[in-house]
This record gives structure tokens, C-alpha cells and sequence, in this order.
């Protein structure tokens, strides 16, 4: 069946059983691929009837499918013309793992991180009225994302528009499997349907011509409805906001979803039609673990389990979490706090251990953010670990709430830096700039796992707010010193010396660096390596008395140039009257990095071994 589906015309004239198989290849498909190339496997195999029931009943692309964050959307990307090149899923020049309007014209809006699809959809309802054209607009948004703010700010905006909207939330962990079934889809087709709707709008506004009593029972009958409706389905909070709520249904019954559905499209308001499905459907291990399987890197198909990469060092994100709880059984005050990542971000052990002192605030950095404020301002130590690209939503609660009282906030930035395939939205590229700016705040990064831990202690020992940025992946294999020591606050070290050139190395670059000078010795290019440890506050004591003999500098991140740990570095010179030295920046330059390896992105940006070698060489022959 798939392989005659090109895009969602060719579904349009199935039958339901023959739906029912095609789904099922959809989902043969969907794992086969992601067991090799990694991805967001469990709310793609959730959303398969789902997404067919959309593009069967609607009339895509001229009705916009605005999907949230994109992890659902698999089936999406396979049924509208991506289906010979989805085995290239994230990987170099091969598709997104997100939805993305440059590569499709089924893709309304781009995406990656969460919430942000009822907004957008809003102003795409918006916009097609200000043009007077029509089409209709859905929203396919997971209950995990209608956790954050954003998501209630826009249902609370968008209820009150009135406009032709509907919101599709896909449910696959709220407990209310006792509302699905026949009934309820049933309840719901009557409730939705044509001659249901007209009768219900018609007997309103004959009630409202009825001098003095006719208000009143028009509100009598609304409440004594909603009153009705509340024994059946939990969607009085949708309809306060001005949504006409459909649901729960049977999110892989394709006769439920497509009846339910056919029905909702001839309404012109705003609808929220609330599906249950269950996550990871159809594999078996990711039904069993769907937090294990909600993003994974490649596995073993048989066996669920992941493909060895022969590397073992910790990850950084475990040796995070392993220390954290070390701290904190020593130190009652420590707390940790996280945003819909307790796994991903290593905070599981502490979870496991200290429950009490553990919040996951759900998708809500903001909240988080000032929650931790809240918290120190009372005389604890929050640690707060946000994936680097996820804590930009939270920027001035940073500022505001935390640094501008100078309170001691741990931030501890997981996927700083290169996160790889990914993609744009999220390449933690941007927090060494964005974060470097802002007063009392101390910026670190170490250089590997061992240092992390050093730099852990000397942040929760530390009075005021700090970041701790590292990379994705494991560690380089070092040895971890027990206990960790603190760390002179703005110290950095020299790691080799030299008399040629000088090597200005901030984290996750500090090795390539190093073992780029090591190579060069052998051209006779003598480097200094500097392991600089701090974005702020620099070393400009160490590095001024290096430059003072060697006028060839090279600075190397893992972060956008601009704003960056180099403009920090010429910054520094610039206020210590230091104009005789020659400076190159190593990072990435004024572009979204795209999808692909970490090492394939290193490579073409320059910032790998070989990349640092050959811009020594040029700054040297000149």
C-alpha cells in the first residue's frame, strides 16, 4: 500500500481496511528508518491513524496542518512526498526531523521547540481573514506541550477571537481511558454533527427574541448542557475559553477519528478535539518505555535496545547527575529543578533518591526559571539543568529574576554547543553569547567530564548565579577525581606552551585544540594552549601576560562568533589597551547550523582538529 501513496490524494479514495494496513506500514517504515538513523520514534508511531484521519478528511495543502515541535509527525513527512528520501531523516542533507516550509509544502510552519503551534496557527487564521480567502486551519499539539504557558496564552486568545480554528490534542498519558469508546464517539458525532449544531443555534436565537426571559434561558440551557456534558468528557476548561471541545476519542480507530472529524470541519468556530493515543503504538519496546523511546539514537530492531558505539566514557549529562546527588546527600540546601527532561538532562538519580527535592515544572522554562529564584531567595540552591537551546525561552526571567538579585542559581546547560542532526532548533550555539552579557552571572564550560565536576562544586559553593555549559555525548575518557575541588573563579590554565601561536580554547574545543598543537610540534609550529574555563569573568591577568610575548592569537568555540567567547577575548584586549596582537576567531559564523553528525558539523565549520591545524598554518605563513 505505501508504496503507492505520494502524497495525501492517494488516501483520499481507500477503503478503512485499507487504511488500516497502510498505517501499518507507515509504523514498519517509521521504525526501520529510525532504528538507523535515531529520532523521535514513540509520538511518531502514536500519531499514525491520526495523521491519516487529517489528510483523508481535510484538504491538504490548501487546509494547513500546523504540527507542534514535530516529533509526532513522521507519518506526516512519509505520506506527502517524502517517502523515497525518509531513510535520510536527520541525517547530512537528508530531511528534518521537524517540520520545515522549506522543504514542503505540507509543512505550515516550522518547528522544534514545543507550544508554539497554537500561536502560530491563530495567526495563520488571522491572516487568511484579513485576505478573505478560505481554508481551514488545525493544530496537531501533544498533551506534554499544552503544559506550557504559551500554549494556554494562545488558547485563551484564540477562544476569545472566535474564529475558525481547530486544535487537535493528542493525549497519550492522561488517564481517562474509562470516557473512549463507542459512547463517547457517538455522543460526540450527534453533538457535532450538522443538523445537531443548526437546531441548538436556531432554538438560541429564538430564545433571545423572547422580551425579558429569553437571556436567561438561553444561559439556564448553556449551563444546564455544560453540566450535562461535564458527567461525560473533562472539557469544561476548553469550553470557559471558548472552545467547543469534542473527545476524547479513540486515537486509532480511523472510523471514530474520520466520522468525528468530517463532523468538526463544517463547524465555523473555534473546536479543540481531544484524541487519545497511545505512545510508541505498534512497537512493542516503545509502548513498554516510551520515555526511553520518545528520542533515541539507533537500535536494534529485535531487541529495542541501543547500537553500541564501542565508547566507554560516561556522557557528560550522566556524570552531571552522578554528581548532583553526591552533593546534595552532603548538602540539604541543594534542590534541582528541570522542564520536562528528568531523563534527558540526568536528573533521574535524584529523582530516584530525593524526590522531595526534586520539581519538573513540565514544559514551562519561564516558570522554572523564577521557581528557582523563589526558591533561593529563601536560602536554597537550586540547580537548574535546561538543554542550552531550550533555556532561550526563559531569557529574562534569567535576567530579571535571578541575576538582577544576584541570586545563587546553578544553570546547568546540557547540549551547549553542537547538538547535531537534530537541527537548527536545536544547536545549543547561542548561550555563551546571549548569556555572557548579563550582570553577576559567572559563564564556564569545562574541557571535559572531570572538570565538569570541578566546576559543579565550585557553582553550588558559589554566592551568586551560574552557568555550566557542556556537550552532547560522552566524555573524553578521563579519569574523575574524588572528592572534586573548587575552582579559582575566572582562572584558566595553560595546558602547553609555546612560542609561535596562541590557542585561546573554551570547553568542548579545548582537546581538538590541544591535540592540533601536539601535531603541529612535529611541523615545527610551537603553540600555546590555553584551557580558559571561564567566558566571564576571563583570565585577562594570564592571557595579557601570554600576548605580551606571542602576538598570534586564535580563539576556538563552540559558539556563535558573534557576541561570542572570541568577542569577549578581543573585548578584554581591546579595554587593556592591547592592540599589537594579531586575532582569528574559530566558531560558527552568522547561519542556522543544520542537521548532521556532530563530527560532520565540527569538520565543515572548522572547529575540529584538522580545521584548527590548518587555520594555525595560515595565521603563521602570513
Amino acid at each position: 500500500m505505501l508504496e503507492k501513496i505520494n502524497s495525501p490524494a492517494d488516501i483520499k479514495n481507500l477503503q478503512l481496511g485499507e487504511m488500516e494496513i497502510l498505517a501499518g506500514e507507515i509504523r514498519k517504515k517509521i521504525i526501520e528508518t529510525v532504528s538507523h538513523t535515531g529520532g523521535h520514534l514513540a509520538s511518531s508511531l502514536g500519531a499514525v491513524e491520526l495523521t491519516l484521519a487529517l489528510h483523508y478528511v481535510f484538504d491538504t495543502p490548501r487546509d494547513k496542518i500546523v504540527w507542534d515541535v514535530g516529533h509526532q509527525a513522521y507519518a506526516h513527512k512519509i505520506i506527502t512526498g517524502r517517502r523515497e528520501r525518509f531513510h535520510t531523516l536527520r541525517q547530512k542533507d537528508g530531511i528534518s526531523g521537524f517540520t520545515r516550509r522549506e522543504e514542503s509544502i505540507y509543512d505550515a510552519f516550522n518547528a522544534g521547540h514545543s507550544s508554539t503551534s497554537i500561536s502560530a496557527a491563530a495567526g495563520i487564521a488571522e491572516a487568511r481573514c484579513l485576505k478573505g480567502e478560505d481554508f481551514k486551519v488545525i493544530v496537531v499539539i501533544g498533551d506534554g506541550s499544552l503544559t506550557a504557558g504559551m500554549a494556554f496564552e494562545a488558547l485563551n486568545w484564540a477562544g476569545d477571537r472566535k474564529k475558525d480554528l481547530i486544535i487537535v490534542l493528542n493525549d497519550n498519558e492522561m488517564s481517562i481511558s474509562h470516557n473512549v469508546g463507542a459512547l463517547s464517539s457517538y455522543l460526540n458525532r450527534i453533538m457535532t454533527g450538522h443538523k445537531m449544531t443548526k437546531f441548538r443555534t436556531d432554538v438560541k436565537n429564538f430564545l433571545k427574541t423572547i422580551p425579558n426571559i429569553g437571556e436567561q434561558v438561553v444561559k439556564f440551557t448553556r449551563q444546564a448542557e455544560e453540566s450535562l456534558k461535564g458527567l461525560f468528557v473533562p472539557g469544561v476548561l476548553f469550553e470557559e475559553l471558548g472552545f467547543q471541545y469534542v473527545g476524547p476519542l479513540e486515537g486509532h480507530r480511523l472510523d471514530h477519528l474520520i466520522k468525528n472529524l468530517r463532523n468538526v470541519k463544517e463547524l465555523k468556530r473555534p473546536v479543540l478535539v481531544h484524541v487519545v493515543t497511545k505512545k510508541g503504538k505498534g512497537y512493542r519496546f516503545a509502548e513498554e518505555e516510551p520515555s526511553r523511546f520518545h528520542g533515541v539514537g539507533p537500535f536494534n530492531r529485535e531487541t529495542g535496545q541501543p547500537l553500541s558505539d564501542g565508547a566507554s566514557p560516561p556522557t557528560y549529562t550522566e556524570v552531571f547527575g552522578r554528581t548532583l546527588v553526591q552533593f546534595a546527600r552532603e548538602n540539604p540546601k541543594i534542590v534541582a529543578i528541570t522542564a520536562a527532561m528528568c531523563s534527558g538532562t540526568g536528573l533521574d538519580p535524584f529523582c530516584g533518591e530525593l524526590p522531595e527535592r526534586f520539581y519538573d515544572v513540565g514544559i514551562a522554562e519561564q516558570h522554572g526559571v523564577t521557581l528557582a529564584a523563589g526558591i533561593a531567595v529563601e536560602g536554597f540552591k537550586p540547580v537548574v539543568a535546561i538543554y542550552s537551546t531550550f533555556l532561550q525561552r526563559a531569557y529574562d526571567q534569567v535576567l530579571h529574576d535571578v541575576c538582577l538579585q544576584n541570586l545563587p542559581v546553578v544553570f546547568v546547560l546540557d547540549r551547549g554547543g553542537i547538538a547535531g542532526e537534530d537541527g537548527a532548533t536545536h544547536q545549543g550555539l547561542f548561550d555563551l553569547s546571549y548569556l555572557r552579557s548579563i550582570p553577576n552571572l559567572v559563564v564556564m564550560a569545562p574541557k571535559d567530564e572531570n572538570e565538569l565536576r570541578h566546576m559543579l562544586k565550585t557553582a553550588v559553593e558559589h554566592s551568586g548565579p551560574v552557568s555550566i555549559r557542556y556537550p552532547r555525548g560522552r566524555g573524553v575518557g578521563v579519569p574523575l577525581e574524588d572528592p572534586p575541588r573548587l575552582l579559582e573563579i575566572g582562572k584558566g590554565e595553560v595546558l602547553k606552551e609555546g612560542k609561535d601561536l596562541v590557542l585561546l580554547a573554551i570547553g568542548s574545543t579545548v582537546y581538538p585544540a590541544l591535540s592540533a598543537a601536539r601535531q603541529l610540534e612535529t611541523e615545527g609550529i610551537h603553540v600555546v594552549v590555553v584551557n580558559c574555563r571561564f567566558v566571564k569573568p576571563l583570565d585577562a591577568e594570564l592571557l595579557c601576560s601570554i600576548v605580551a610575548t606571542v602576538k598570534r592569537v586564535i580563539t576556538v568555540e563552540e559558539n556563535v562568533l558573534m557576541g561570542g567567547f572570541g568577542s569577549a577575548v578581543l573585548e578584554m584586549f581591546q579595554e587593556r589597551g592591547i592592540r599589537d596582537v594579531a586575532v582569528k576567531r574559530l566558531g560558527i559564523p552568522d547561519v542556522f547550523v543544520e542537521h548532521a553528525t556532530q563530527a560532520e558539523l565540527r569538520r565543515k565549520y572548522g572547529i575540529d582538529e584538522e580545521g584548527i591545524k590548518e587555520a594555525v598554518r595560515q595565521m603563521i605563513s602570513r
